[in-house]
C-alpha cells in the first residue's frame, strides 16, 4: 500500500511539471487561438537561459531564475513579433505552419549558441531525496508543483476577474470583433506569448534540476500535451487537474 501510495504522490509532482507546460500552451491558444506546436522547444530554450545565468553569473539561484524569466518572456515577444505578428489575419493553416518552422529553428539557435551536447543543471533544489513519514520525493518537483500550482491560480485568476485577462479571452473569440470594440489584438497576443515564455523557464528549471538540459528536454512539450487537451485547451485550471491525471497515470 505504501509502494501505491507513494506511486501517486509521484505521479502527482510529476503533472505539476506537465501543468506548467500545458498552461503555456493554453495560455497561448486562449489569447491567439493558436496552437503552438513548439512549446516544447520552448522549454527547451529556457532551460538553456537558465543554465546560462545560473553558470556565468554570481546571483543567488532564485533571482538567476527571475532573470532567466525575463529573458524568455522577452524571447516569446520576440517571436511573435518575428514570426506571428505578420500572420494576423492570414489563414490559421499558415500560422499553425510557423509554429512547427520554429521547432527547427529553435533547435538550430540552441546548436550554434550552446552546442549539441547536453549540459549538467544545477541542483537548485538540493540533491538529496525530502522523507516525509514513509514517503521519499524529488525536492525539485515537489517545490516546483507548489509554485506553480500557484502561478496556474494566478493566471487563473487574472483570465477571470481582471481586464487584460478578460480582453485576451474576448481577442481570442474573435479578431475583428474585438478590434472593433478598442481592444488592442496585437497587445494580447503578444502578452499571451510573454507569459508563455515566462512558464517555460519555471517547467524547464523544476524539471531538469541535477539533470541534463539538451533537446532531449523539448520532449516534455509531447508528455504536456495531453493534459492541455482534456483542460480543453480553455481552462489553465483545468491544466493543473488534467496535469494530475496525466501525471499519475504515467
Amino acid at each position: 500500500m505504501i509502494n501505491f501510495i507513494q506511486t501517486v504522490l509521484s505521479g502527482i509532482l510529476l503533472g505539476g511539471i506537465y501543468a506548467a507546460v500545458a498552461t503555456a500552451f493554453i495560455v497561448i491558444f486562449r489569447g491567439t487561438r493558436i496552437f503552438n506546436f513548439a512549446q516544447g522547444e520552448m522549454v527547451m530554450l529556457g532551460g538553456f537561459l537558465a543554465w546560462t545565468i545560473l553558470t556565468y553569473t554570481s546571483l543567488p539561484p532564485w533571482l538567476a531564475v527571475i532573470v532567466a524569466m525575463v529573458a524568455a518572456a522577452g524571447l516569446g515577444v520576440l517571436l511573435e513579433r518575428l514570426a506571428i505578428r505578420p500572420l494576423i489575419g492570414q489563414p490559421l493553416f499558415s500560422i499553425v505552419m510557423v509554429t512547427i518552422a520554429l521547432i527547427l529553428c529553435l533547435r538550430g539557435i540552441t546548436i550554434i549558441i550552446w552546442g549539441a551536447f547536453p549540459r549538467r543543471f544545477p541542483p537548485l533544489f538540493g540533491k538529496r531525496a525530502l522523507e516525509i513519514g514513509p514517503f521519499s520525493f524529488s525536492p525539485s518537483l515537489l517545490y516546483g508543483t507548489i509554485i506553480i500550482s500557484l502561478l496556474v491560480l494566478i493566471l487563473w485568476w487574472m483570465f477571470s476577474n481582471t481586464r487584460r485577462g478578460l480582453t485576451m479571452t474576448a481577442t481570442a473569440e474573435d479578431h475583428q470583433i474585438a478590434s472593433a470594440l478598442g481592444i488592442s489584438v496585437k497587445n494580447s497576443i503578444t502578452i499571451a506569448w510573454a507569459i508563455s515564455g515566462a512558464l517555460s523557464v519555471i517547467a524547464a528549471v523544476s524539471w531538469l534540476s541535477g539533470r541534463s538540459v539538451g533537446f532531449l528536454a523539448a520532449e516534455i512539450g509531447l508528455r504536456a500535451l495531453p493534459c492541455a487537451m482534456l483542460a480543453g485547451f480553455e481552462s489553465v485550471s483545468g491544466a493543473l487537474l488534467a496535469g494530475i491525471i496525466v501525471g499519475v497515470s504515467e
